[in-house]
């Protein structure tokens, strides 16, 4: 599994699961599954324009693995950036939102999400990503 941390002026974007019923109102980065003979980067530039209909380019990664609950697959999440004028438009999400650091909190994020944002904090203080 890989996630963005699309980051633009100083914020990031959080996305708001609509489904399924379990994680619906929680909060994560987006992305999803590295589909067979896809790199990471590929998978996230795909998942980018299905989920928000934008382009990305992706950069360093961001934190350590997170073992996803079930524990058959990890989380890898890359800081990244959109390109061009590209806006994000939740179209698999129920809500955006652009999070200053200060922020970050005030969302309710998927357990695996959890130690990206920690990891996320310093990176956004910085104002280096």
């Amino acid at each position: 599994m890989v996630g963005a941390a699309i980051i633009a002026a100083g914020r990031v974007l959080g996305c708001a699961r609509s489904s399924p019923p379990e994680t619906a109102g929680r909060w994560e980065f987006p992305g999803g599954k590295v589909e067979p003979g896809e790199s990471e980067v590929a998978a996230l530039i795909r998942e980018c324009a299905e989920e928000l209909g934008v382009r990305v380019e992706v950069g360093d990664r961001l934190g350590r693995d997170v073992p996803m609950g079930h524990g058959r697959s990890v989380l890898r999440v890359y800081l990244a950036r959109l390109v061009g004028d590209d806006q994000p438009q939740p179209l698999e999400h129920a809500e955006l939102r652009w999070l200053r650091p200060e922020e970050l909190d005030s969302v309710p994020w998927l357990p695996a999400d959890v130690p990206i944002v920690a990891a996320l904090r310093p990176v956004l203080a910085a104002g280096t990503a």
